[in-house]
């Protein structure tokens, strides 16, 4: 069965992080949905403006994961959607996975997520969850909470294999096509 995965876009979002996660996912045959948090176009922080395929709705609650970047004023908005918040509440109750990287782990720690779990973020993020334990790790799964979380622009790449491997996709060949291997071993 193919799996399906959500990425949220909201404005001022990190572009390598959320396109990173649709480019990795949709090669490992992946079928992602981009949402817009408040519309369908939506502008990054760097002034790239992406179209999304839908706009948030109830429909986030049928992806095996959703996915959100970071980016400050992306995280900060998907932090204080009370409509989103209810929806990823409702997946957590559901037992569905999520996955937050860079400052997006602070909405997590709004929406209770974080709590008794470990996880990483973008460095000072981890004020925002202080009843979660924080670690230094590129990427973090805590199978229990089915949260992951990853660190930052760099640790992008990072991030979306994670993301496969929790769905159970076997990375091996994407991240040879990707010259991802090359660039571990040659940093």
């Amino acid at each position: 069965m193919t799996k399906t995965a959500a990425v949220m876009f909201a404005p001022g979002f990190e572009e390598i992080e959320g396109l990173t996660q649709v480019d990795v996912l949709r090669r490992a045959g992946v079928q992602v949905t981009m949402v817009g948090l408040e519309d369908r176009v939506v502008t990054g922080g760097h002034g790239i403006t992406v179209t999304c395929d839908v706009a948030l709705g109830e429909h986030l609650l049928d992806y095996d994961i959703v996915i959100f970047p970071g980016g400050m004023g992306g995280a900060t908005a998907l932090r204080d959607s009370d409509q989103l918040m209810a929806l990823i509440k409702q997946r957590h109750a559901n037992g569905k996975w999520n996955a937050a990287m860079c400052a997006a782990p602070m909405a997590f720690g709004r929406y209770g997520l974080l709590d008794g779990r470990t996880y990483t973020s973008y460095p000072g993020i981890e004020t925002h969850a202080q009843d979660g334990h924080f670690t230094e790790e590129i990427t973090v799964v805590d199978q229990d909470g089915k949260i992951i979380t990853s660190r930052g622009p760099a640790t992008a790449l990072a991030f979306a294999y994670r993301i496969l491997g929790v769905l159970g996709i076997d990375t091996q060949d994407v991240r040879h096509a990707m010259l991802y291997d090359y660039l571990k071993d040659n940093i």
